[in-house]
């Protein structure tokens, strides 16, 4: 979720440029199951420009209706969605409205920590029914000790009146592709509409830069021995895919001491285990947890056989690693779709 209260910072920076007000819409409790889970958030701009959804799709246009009352009177409301009656989603929604407005301070202290990739928190302190009333709001609390409310007059503390709903926002997800063929031009698009970071590294003799790969954050040039100036943390998955059996070995080689959670590796069987072989070669003594965040071939079958689906399966492995998931049809689980 981290990605998109980026994009509704970046949304609420260029509302100020246009001297237009914002509400931020927080999904802070909900009864029952819904499309979309505490801790969404979506930014309705005075001229009605929403950024960002709370649900599907049913939910926003009752938001920005809802919205108008807090634009008027700059007092913080929270707004009910029965989506029993309405939608078949046997829950019950309360979304937080608030003013927002990002001061120079939130602005500068939230560009460092996704530069530094750093953690941090998002507090909200709400009364779980409809209502409106002065104390209502959030505010962002950095790991330093710092926090900065989303408004002047927001402390998000809890209280005999207000319950609070406190959210942890991770570094945002990191793909790093190490090679720069077609195939890696299909994930790097892919994995850009899911919101990660996207980091290509190019042969240092490649010319090509980010115009030939639509959604990367940076195209670098990095030998082998120089990867591990990323900072390539357990937020960071890593494709290895130069179609070369040697340039493939020693990035492998290179990655040993990080701490990435996923790293992939495309082609057969018999390559892997070739690669695996060579590997050990080299570190013998290398531990067992590296050896088991290795994936490869890459990806789950689902009969992907185009660069476009190959990228799909990649993804959605990843995924399965990352929230700890079995994959399978979801028409085969019993119970609930969240846990």
């Amino acid at each position: 979720m981290t990605h998109e209260f980026k994009k509704i910072i970046e949304a609420c920076l260029k509302n100020q440029e246009e001297n237009l007000k914002s509400v931020l819409a927080t999904v802070v409790a909900l009864d029952g199951s819904s499309y979309r889970k505490p801790g969404v958030r979506m930014l309705i701009a005075e001229n009605g420009k929403m950024t960002g959804a709370v649900s599907g799709g049913c939910v926003e246009k009752e938001v920005l209706n809802q919205a108008q009352n807090v634009f008027k009177n700059g007092c913080s409301k929270v707004m009910t969605y029965d989506g029993r009656y309405r939608l078949g989603c046997e829950g019950i929604l309360y979304i937080l409205l608030e003013p927002f407005s990002v001061s120079e301070e939130l602005q500068t202290l939230l560009e460092k920590t996704f530069r530094e990739r750093q953690r941090f928190f998002i507090a909200s302190a709400f009364r779980k029914e409809e209502c409106q009333t002065a104390g209502m709001g959030s505010a962002i609390k950095f790991d330093d000790g710092k926090q900065v409310g989303f408004s002047e007059n927001t402390s998000a503390e809890k209280t005999e009146e207000l319950s609070v709903f406190k959210q942890e926002m991770k570094p945002l997800f990191r793909m790093l592709i190490i090679g720069a063929e077609h195939d890696a031009v299909q994930l790097c698009s892919a994995a850009s509409l899911l919101g990660w970071e996207v980091l290509v590294n190019a042969s240092p003799k490649d010319p090509r830069t980010k115009a030939n790969f639509p959604g990367a954050q940076q195209v670098l040039h990095l030998m082998p021995e120089e990867i591990q100036q990323l900072e390539i943390d357990s937020e960071t998955s890593v494709m290895l895919m130069n179609h070369s059996y040697a340039t493939d070995l020693k990035f492998l080689l290179a990655l040993k001491d990080s701490k990435a959670v996923y790293i992939g590796l495309l082609g057969a069987a018999k390559r892997r285990e070739k690669i695996f072989n060579a590997f050990i070669e080299y570190h013998p003594e290398i531990d067992a947890d590296f050896l088991d965040k290795i994936y490869g071939p890459a990806g789950l079958d689902i009969g992907a056989e185009t660069p476009q689906e190959i990228s799909v399966s990649v993804l959605s492995e990843i995924l399965t690693v990352t929230r700890g998931k079995q994959a399978f049809s979801l028409r085969e689980k019993i119970g609930k779709i969240h846990t």
